[in-house]
């Protein structure tokens, strides 16, 4: 085998490996399912273990954070976007006397994940926020930067669920978000429709050792930032 036959087979190997694991660093796909089902926050089911995944592993500034390596998981069916984070953690910092039956304000103080997405790709700085704890706490806002309600935006309600475990030993919480499509789209979904999205996460105690963890970082201590959001596409099953 001459020299460019083996450069081209090699090429066409990485090439496999590219397309694999995301060539696109800012694009996350969502695998169809033909059936929606109740919250795990089970990484082992069969509904996730097959699941496309994109990792964050910087912090907001896009600096490299050891030991907070973040999974996010995405399917969607008809109805519903589904997302997993799997999310490793030094030290929970949890509310006191949480509330699972009403939304949290200002939950973004505590341990969180949180999903922003939009569809309005004329308006980009409307969009949604979805958050959740490791305690099941939640709650969702709908954000609208050029005319801001500093109060109001919490108070808007998706119906969005979502599920959480902590398995203490291992130092990993769970999270998982259920969200209505029509709550961020009134397109109907199908395969390669493509929403703004960036995935985050806040770990520990308010302060300078705090950790925020972001997918596209925003190059500041501003999640707010829809400039650098990357690419939600819907795909089909497999």
């Amino acid at each position: 085998m001459n020299t460019r036959m083996k450069l081209a087979m090699l090429g066409v190997g990485l090439l496999g490996v590219a397309l694999a694991w995301g060539s696109e660093p800012n694009v996350a796909l969502s695998r169809y399912s033909t059936t929606d089902q109740a919250p795990s926050a089970d990484p082992d089911s069969s509904f996730w273990k097959d699941a496309p995944a994109v990792i964050a592993t910087r912090s907001s500034l896009g600096s490299e954070m050891a030991g907070h390596r973040t999974e996010i998981r995405s399917r969607w069916t008809k109805k519903n976007l589904y997302f997993l984070f799997i999310c490793p953690y030094v030290e929970l910092n949890l509310k006191p006397n949480p509330s699972r039956d009403n939304e949290t304000n200002h939950l973004w103080d505590w341990d969180v994940a949180e999903v922003f997405i939009g569809s309005d790709y004329q308006n980009p700085r409307h969009y949604k926020e979805f958050e959740m704890s490791p305690q099941e706490e939640w709650v969702d806002l709908d954000i609208n930067l050029d005319h801001p309600l500093p109060e109001g935006a919490w108070l808007w309600n998706s119906g969005f669920r979502v599920k959480a475990r902590v398995e203490a030993k291992r130092k990993i919480w769970y999270g998982e978000m259920v969200i209505p499509i029509e709550s961020v789209d009134s397109r109907p979904p199908e395969p390669g429709r493509e929403m703004r999205i960036n995935f985050y996460r806040a770990q520990g105690a308010l302060g300078p050792k705090r950790a925020s963890i972001a997918w596209q970082p925003t190059h500041s201590a501003n999640y707010h930032v829809p400039e650098v959001f990357g690419t939600l596409r819907l795909v089909a099953a497999k």
